[in-house]
């Protein structure tokens, strides 16, 4: 899944997008409203983690514009504010949910799987079972015949997307979207790789190449 992280804290900032990333989420950052409104009417991400003390505007003002831009990402208020009042705007407002720091990394990532669940096609359980492989999100763990497989977090990540998105094909650029974040140097044949090394822990004919287009897996 895509984060944007809209925070003007840079330390705060790095630290989320690198704890986000080693739970299985790409992660976007911006530091302004006005960069995560452009942001989000260009490419909008699966979700969103919105702080309240921005240096440009409020955030409460950001998610009021998303919604009125029809925007229904779901969106996590991330903010050092904790009186039951700015938590009632929060959420008036449109927010999905709310979390005062300081706060607890994997709370915040226990959080957001609660939204990867509601957007998965699999939203009334956490395991996706396509044959005979199994990739539960919340346990970011993947089994074929039963046997727990050892995948590193990318090519988790990749295979999740597929799965998710089974019956359809996927390009390489929507695929690569979901991999990396912005201004991330990507080697040309990275994606393949991944491909290659995913095709030789699954069974056979899980993956397939849609020649000039991208890649598929098996309906559910």
């Amino acid at each position: 899944m895509r984060i944007l992280l809209v925070e003007d804290d840079d330390s705060l900032a790095v630290g989320l997008v690198k704890g986000l990333g080693k739970e299985g989420f790409t992660v976007d950052h911006v530091a302004s409203g006005k960069m995560a409104l452009a942001a989000l009417r260009a490419e909008p991400p699966d979700m969103v983690v919105l702080d309240l003390g921005l240096p440009d505007m409020d955030g409460l003002d950001v998610l009021s514009r998303l919604r009125e831009d029809g925007l229904r990402t779901p969106v996590l208020v991330l903010t050092a504010r904790d009186q039951l009042d700015d938590r009632i705007a929060g959420l008036d407002s449109g927010a999905d949910d709310y979390l005062a720091k300081p706060f607890d990394m994997q709370e915040l990532a226990a959080r957001l799987r609660v939204f990867e669940r509601r957007l998965s096609t699999a939203s009334a359980t956490s395991v996706i079972r396509i044959g005979d492989v199994e990739l539960d999100t919340a346990a970011h763990s993947v089994k074929v015949t039963g046997q727990v497989v050892e995948i590193p977090r990318r090519e988790y990540m990749l295979l999740k997307t597929l799965m998710e998105s089974s019956g359809k094909v996927l390009t390489r650029e929507a695929l690569e979207t979901r991999l990396y974040s912005w201004g991330e140097e990507v080697a040309s044949n990275a994606l393949e790789v991944h491909i290659h090394h995913l095709r030789k822990k699954l069974p056979d004919k899980m993956i397939k190449t849609v020649r000039g287009i991208g890649y598929t897996v098996p309906s559910a």
